[in-house]
């Protein structure tokens, strides 16, 4: 990697961190998928608390969901293949986004940014309130106030004096409002407070310079933690909701990640003093911005990985590397898009597209075999048995993940209003579902024409120019490479291949009960307007090193390969 990341200091985070604030579409166009990692990952826990058991994704997939059940079939080339160990340790995966600039984000800077100065006062402004007023101000913006307002009479009374007192208040005062009232023939200026004592609650909604970007955007480092729970602990500790933070892609798990992060109205300030407080997480390189980041945003990821204890011989090991580096890889959903437990989230979001509210229930919390956390094991077993969702929800020690916050939901509004139940999920979780279905009809989509084409453009291939699709012709697919071509996830804005792969979608989707040509959805987050993907990713800067490593975990001495790219 060009830079090393600062190692973290393991504080713990149960200790408690000092906070003194905070309580608590779908794009219209069809994007465009180029970077090969996945957006989106499984449903993530809140953290709950228990050191974590150093089970691998092998041990949570031991349910059998297999890549053949995702649709993934087909390799690039025929070369005799080699064996290894992948994840063996956490930090054998590394992961830096690349975000929308296509520079590689890195955790470098922890220091607070300098403010932007505040536009300097004019004389008028500071000289129009009296020092009593400026007090009684004072003790109004902090409650100390039992009127609950101040009303100040403009002496020289004309609309531009009321309009510097106005602009004075609002200035020197943030989080009071003022307005004009007349009263016994007199104009007044009262000043309040617009959200009660309630803004002491929530100061960022109120305290917040104009000057500043309403956004904090910052870099995430964090080890053997998903995204999801990552953003739960943050939400834990400054009192947020996790939908106040926004990301442009989530990263696996097992592995050493770092991306940009965005959330609204928090301050560099209160994010840096986390650092004090969080294991295996650290944030830094603060900015303000005035918008948020958006699933998709990024460029693509770059890779460190280490695969550990290899089998075949050294030209095997070349060769197969070779064909990474010239040919690329099938773009494939990898297997943590579709969940780590026996009920895959392509099937909770194949229910929530044809609107069977009692399915999507019923897939996620019935109990399922395979590895689990004992509380979610109990919380099941619970629901099982009695289908209350206030005593299935006792049985969760943290209420912040996926189960826990649709078992509130069920508790404030009804079986009978599981839609609104449902929407306590965060926004991003609850589109990963049907997200995840898009994924496994577009693997499944994608072998299907990688077996019938091979690897070569052909007619009926669809092709991007500029962010239009377009159907090749016999003639245009001769000048045209596999590289070039994309393949649509469904949708209501896209265009399918016009050779018998595309008819295959229309198939697919008719055998799950849904309607290709009408995929709005009654709820408008879960209509699917579609994107494009590419078939094969030719990742660029390919290198590799392959060497005799000492004793490994199993006390042999094997060789392994450091993967870069």
């Amino acid at each position: 990697m060009a830079e090393s990341e600062p190692v973290l200091v393991q504080v713990g985070e149960k200790r408690g961190c000092p906070e003194d604030e905070e309580k608590d579409t779908p794009s219209k166009k069809p994007r465009v998928e180029n970077n090969h990692q996945d957006e989106e990952e499984p449903e993530g826990e809140a953290d709950d608390g228990e050191e974590e058991n150093g089970e691998t994704f092998a041990d949570m997939m031991k349910h059998g969901l297999t890549e053949l059940d995702v649709g993934i079939l087909k390799y690039v080339s025929d070369h005799e293949g080699f064996s290894g160990i992948l994840k063996e340790r956490y930090s054998d995966f590394v992961v830096h986004e690349i975000n929308k600039q296509g520079k590689i984000v890195h955790l470098d800077d922890l220091s607070i940014p300098a403010e932007a100065a505040e536009a300097p006062q004019l004389p008028e402004e500071t000289e129009v309130l009296t020092e009593e007023q400026k007090k009684q101000l004072g003790e109004l913006q902090l409650f100390r106030n039992k009127e609950g307002n101040v009303s100040i009479e403009v002496i020289d009374d004309t609309k531009e004096k009321r309009t510097l007192v106005h602009k004075a208040i609002k200035t020197q005062f943030p989080g009071l409002e003022t307005k004009t009232e007349e009263k016994d023939g007199r104009k007044l200026i009262v000043a309040y407070h617009t959200a009660g004592k309630k803004a002491l609650a929530a100061p960022r909604k109120h305290f917040w310079p104009k000057n500043r970007g309403s956004f904090c955007h910052f870099v995430l480092y964090k080890e053997n933690k998903d995204t999801m729970d990552a953003i739960n602990v943050l939400s834990k500790f400054l009192r947020l909701r996790p939908n106040m933070f926004s990301y442009m892609g989530t990263k696996d798990k097992r592995a050493i990640t770092v991306q940009e992060i965005a959330v609204l109205k928090i301050t560099a300030e209160r994010l840096a003093h986390l650092n004090k407080c969080l294991m295996n997480l650290k944030v830094g390189n603060f900015c303000y911005k005035n918008h948020p980041l958006k699933l998709g945003e990024l460029q693509g990821n770059h890779f460190t990985v280490v695969i550990r204890n290899i089998s075949g011989t050294d030209e095997q090991v070349h060769k197969a590397l070779t064909s990474l580096r010239q040919t690329g890889f099938i773009n494939y959903y990898g297997m943590q898009r579709f969940g780590t437990t026996a009920v895959p989230t392509y099937q909770v979001g194949r229910a929530i597209l044809k609107n069977d509210w009692n399915e999507v229930v019923d897939l996620i919390l019935k109990p399922r075999p395979g590895a689990e956390k004992e509380f979610l094991v109990r919380c099941r077993e619970e629901w099982a048995k009695t289908q209350d969702p206030e005593a299935s929800l006792k049985k969760l020690p943290n209420k912040r993940c996926v189960e826990g916050q649709l078992l509130r939901g069920l508790s404030m509004y009804g079986k009978k209003n599981i839609v609104t139940a449902f929407g306590l999920i965060p926004r991003n979780n609850r589109l990963m579902y049907i997200h995840s279905y898009q994924s496994v009809v577009w693997n499944t989509m994608v072998s299907r024409r990688i077996e019938a084409f091979g690897l070569k453009a052909v007619e009926g291939d669809i092709v991007l120019k500029g962010t239009t699709a377009h159907l090749l012709s016999a003639e245009e697919a001769e000048s045209h490479s596999i590289h070039d071509i994309v393949m649509p996830l469904p949708g209501f804005d896209v265009i399918y291949p016009s050779h018998h792969v595309g008819k295959g979608y229309r198939e697919l989707l008719s055998a799950d009960k849904l309607d290709i040509d009408n995929m709005r959805h009654k709820v408008k987050d879960y209509s699917l307007a579609g994107a494009y993907r590419r078939i094969i990713i030719r990742p660029s800067d390919v290198s590799w090193l392959l060497h005799i490593c000492g004793i490994t975990y199993h006390n042999t001495y094997g060789r392994q390969v450091l993967l870069t790219f």
